[in-house]
């Protein structure tokens, strides 16, 4: 089968699809940025990212990357003013990165916050100095 016999296929397929669904529901399919699109599709499965990221809240602060995190927040404000600038507006597009963003600057609070009472607690023993510490105080009792 052809590319313009396939197109044309589908093209017949979407007519009848839109023909069976309620009004309302026809709107939305004939949108734009609906699901015949890339501006539908590609912010939906952006969704996942958010997920990760909500996931990542019970991770360790000192597990997280800093990198990662920065990445998320700085694409996530990126792409959602861009999805003011595109044509069509994507609403879709603009909420997703709001959240990417969200989940990025929650985890850079956390991983800031990790790094601040490491600075504040006293400095403890690593394993060796512990050792140390203990035959000095064996020696000091005898």
């Amino acid at each position: 089968m052809s590319v313009l016999g396939l197109r044309g296929l589908l093209m017949r397929l979407d007519k009848r699809v839109e023909a069976m669904l309620p009004q309302r529901i026809r709107a939305v399919w004939s949108h734009p940025a609906g699901p015949k699109t890339i501006f539908f599709w590609a912010p939906a499965f952006k969704w996942a990212l958010v997920i990760a990221g909500i996931a990542d809240v019970v991770r360790p602060p000192e597990k997280l990357s800093m990198y990662q995190s920065s990445a998320l927040a700085a694409t996530g404000c990126i792409w959602a003013r861009y999805s003011f600038v595109i044509i069509p507006v994507n609403y879709n597009l603009f909420s997703v990165n709001i959240f990417v963003a969200a989940t990025g600057f929650f985890q850079l609070s956390r991983i800031y916050a990790y790094k601040q009472s490491l600075k504040e607690a006293p400095h403890a023993p690593t394993g060796e100095e512990h050792e140390e510490t203990e035959e000095h105080e064996k020696k000091s009792a005898a």
